[in-house]
């Protein structure tokens, strides 16, 4: 029986999954050319991420985006974000997360593509008092600066899926949104 505690079902399924993605034509990434000057609707973008996971631990992802193809390989938007965290272990352990970015991406073929990105996220950050064991929290807006690269996947005439590996650059284990400095994400695009 197959089970995600195998840690042999993980690297075949990677291998079946990229190998589906490997063999799928990138026929519906949209071209654009340069001397041709389609209208803005036709070069725009829109998508973005969603992640959810209820239970005692609730958190809610939803980040939208929006972009313009400026030329056949590079492409520049903006994208807001909110999350909300909810651990009902704790006492007071709910937290809304909400800021905005802007990002570049540049395609070195078809289906891959290099990404950059500066986000800023409002959220609460701790503050140890010194020479005591206490904790307070207080809202800042906290910087990140994002590098890497993504693999497109279409899915009809415009649509498809990226799957991004990130390095946040600016990552601060105390003040930072993200656990470890490395992100992953999968979005939808249309």
């Amino acid at each position: 029986m197959l089970s995600w505690k195998n840690k042999s079902v993980v690297p075949i399924l990677l291998i079946v999954v990229f190998g589906f993605f490997l063999n799928n034509k990138a026929n519906a990434q949209r071209t654009i050319y340069e001397d041709e000057n389609p209208p803005l609707k036709d070069r725009m973008y829109f998508g973005g991420n969603f992640s959810l996971q209820l239970g005692n631990v609730t958190f809610i992802d939803v980040s939208p985006l929006a972009g313009v193809m400026i030329t056949d390989k590079y492409s520049a938007g903006v994208g807001t974000t909110y999350q909300y965290y909810n651990n009902s272990f704790f006492n007071d352990a709910t937290s809304h997360v909400y800021g905005g970015r802007i990002f570049n991406r540049y395609n070195l073929f078809r289906q891959i593509f290099l990404h950059a990105e500066y986000e800023s996220l409002n959220l609460e950050v701790p503050n140890f008092v010194p020479n005591t064991n206490e904790v307070f929290f207080t809202r800042e807006w906290i910087p990140g600066l994002f590098g890497g690269a993504g693999y497109f996947v279409p899915f009809g005439d415009r649509g498809g899926m990226n799957f991004m590996v990130l390095y946040n650059f600016s990552h601060d284990n105390l003040r930072s949104n993200y656990n470890e400095p490395y992100v992953f994400r999968v979005g939808f695009v249309f």
